[in-house]
Order: C-alpha cells, then sequence, then structure tokens
C-alpha cells in the first residue's frame, strides 16, 4: 500500500458543523481514513489529519476546499491565528512506499486543479516551492487576506496556479510537500501578551532562535491566558524538550508558570519518545522498547 498524509488547515474553528460538513467530504472517498480534527475558537482554525492513498488523498482534498470555498467567508472572519485562505494550507507528506518527489508532483496536479476549476489562487511552498522566498509558508502568508489583493498585483507575487486575483471570500491557499510538523502550543500563567511576544521571539528561528521553529504569542481570551503557538518543522533536528525548556527558564525569568502545554493534531511517536528518554534520563533507550511499536512492527513484518 501507498500512504501519503496531509494536514490541512481551514479558517474555521467557531462553527462546528461547518467544519463536520468539510471533514465529512474526506470520509466519503474511498482509501482515505481521517485520522484525527480538531477545533480552536480563539484561533478560529480547524486541523484536520487525513492520510490514505495518493489519488484518493488528492479527490478528498479538492472536495474539502471546494466545500470550504462555499461555507467559509473571510470576509467575516477573525481569529488569533494568521490566515489568507478559507483552506488556508494543504501539506502533503510522504508516508508509506512514497517519496518526496511524488508529493510534489502531487502538489502541483491538485494545485492546478483549485486554480483552474475553483479559482483560488494556489502558491506552492516548501519543497514545492517554485521561487525561494516562497518555500517558506510564513513569508507567503505576510499580509494576510486582507492585504493579498494588493499583495498579489506584484510580478513577484503572481500565483503558481489560478488567477492573478484573490478569490473574493476564500482568499489564496497554499499547497506544498514538507516534513512532519508538530503543532505545539505552551500557555503561559499570565494575560500579558507582551511576555508571550518576547519569548516567542526568543525560541523562533527568523528572531535568532531555533532553525526549526516557528512561534507567536496569542491571548487565549476564553482562559484570560497567553500562549506560544509553535510550528516544529524538524522535530528530529529540534526536539520538544530542548524548546520546552527554553521557554521554561525564560518564562521563569518573568516569574509566569506554565501552566499546560497541548499538540494539535497528531504526532510521531519518535517525538514523545524523545522527551520520554530526556525527562527520565533513560538509558540505551529506542522506540523499540515500547511494547505498541513492538507489536505493530511484528504485524508489519508478518504481511510482508
Amino acid at each position: 500500500m501507498r500512504l501519503i498524509e496531509s494536514v490541512p488547515n481551514f479558517s474555521e474553528g467557531r462553527r462546528l458543523d461547518v467544519v463536520e460538513q468539510i471533514v465529512e467530504e474526506a470520509r466519503k472517498v474511498n482509501n482515505v481514513w481521517v485520522l484525527d480534527y480538531s477545533s480552536d475558537p480563539d484561533h478560529n482554525r480547524s486541523v484536520v489529519t487525513i492520510t490514505g492513498e495518493p489519488e484518493s488523498v488528492e479527490i478528498a482534498l479538492f472536495n474539502m476546499t471546494q466545500k470550504a470555498e462555499e461555507l467559509i467567508d473571510l470576509r467575516n472572519h477573525s481569529g488569533e491565528h494568521p490566515r489568507m485562505g478559507a483552506t488556508d494550507v494543504i501539506p502533503l507528506v510522504p508516508v508509506m512506499n512514497t517519496t518526496k518527489e511524488e508529493c510534489v508532483t502531487l502538489s502541483k496536479k491538485l494545485g492546478k486543479k483549485v486554480g483552474e476549476e475553483l479559482k483560488i489562487p494556489v502558491y506552492l511552498y516548501e519543497d514545492s516551492a517554485s521561487l525561494p522566498e516562497r518555500v517558506s509558508l510564513s513569508n507567503i502568508r505576510k499580509g494576510e487576506f486582507e492585504n493579498f489583493a494588493s499583495k498579489i498585483k506584484s510580478e513577484q507575487w503572481k500565483p503558481d496556479f489560478g488567477p492573478s486575483e484573490i478569490h473574493p471570500s476564500a482568499g489564496v491557499v497554499a499547497i506544498g510537500c514538507r516534513e512532519y510538523l508538530i503543532a505545539f502550543n505552551v500557555n503561559l500563567g499570565t494575560d500579558k501578551i507582551e511576555i508571550a511576544d518576547r519569548i516567542s521571539r526568543s525560541i523562533r528561528h527568523i528572531s535568532g532562535g531555533f532553525r526549526y521553529v516557528k512561534a507567536l504569542g496569542f491571548r487565549l481570551e476564553d482562559r484570560d491566558i497567553v500562549q506560544i503557538s509553535m510550528n516544529m518543522t524538524n522535530y528530529k533536528k529540534t526536539p520538544l524538550f530542548r524548546v520546552f525548556e527554553v521557554i521554561k527558564s525564560e518564562a521563569e525569568r518573568y516569574g509566569v508558570p506554565i501552566v499546560g502545554s497541548e499538540i494539535v493534531g497528531l504526532t510521531p511517536l519518535q517525538a514523545l519518545a524523545e522527551v520520554a528518554e530526556h525527562y527520565l534520563r533513560l538509558e540505551k533507550f529506542s522506540c523499540s522498547a515500547i511494547l505498541e511499536k513492538r507489536v505493530l512492527d511484528f504485524i508489519a513484518d508478518r504481511d510482508k
């Protein structure tokens, strides 16, 4: 079996009936499995994780994007998380018997279809990027929906597919092949957003922090606290525990406790095993020592 993963992000986290309708489009497609989805009302954003055979995943992603275009109007949207599209980003990740090259090809095929049939401008990013300045998603998203109408008119920001003007309600979308990404958030016991902003600057790559960390500070209005919201773009080279320890140290400078953390969506087992290995000071430890992992490996070898 050939498998890829996709984690499309949609700019809706409050109207759960709308989210359900979008997710249902993936459930309808044979050989596609919805592994997880979650919604955040403060960010006003939902993250869906699907996997399946590449051709089937392509169909599911197009149908989800079409449904989002029908149900989400960014002219009436607000939330803490930066966004530029109703379907904001569609990453593609090789999982089993597939390659990055195949995912890059698939991203271009899907992008062409979205651009031509839905009239939504498409930007290729990460491994699929057509230009160096489009590798970074945050660079593409800069200006967000409200400023994209003028941004897209410049030759530098002509879309890879679709019209050279934003979709009036659905904006634009980024599609691309990338490594596993872990959405990792740390909540601080304070309502001072300036503290979250300072700590975010200390850990994110663009400000001189960790190479594989993107971070922003957000308010969680319903809890009256602030959050450091991160995208860990390569957990193998920048592990969770290392970033967490720096956040903890920085927060202590301001007399602020960490009150919790969360992982949005799914995460590779190895990322959490490394956390356990670090904090428990485990010696000669590997994922193969985890019971469930050993059982799954045994089943996979048996069924070859």
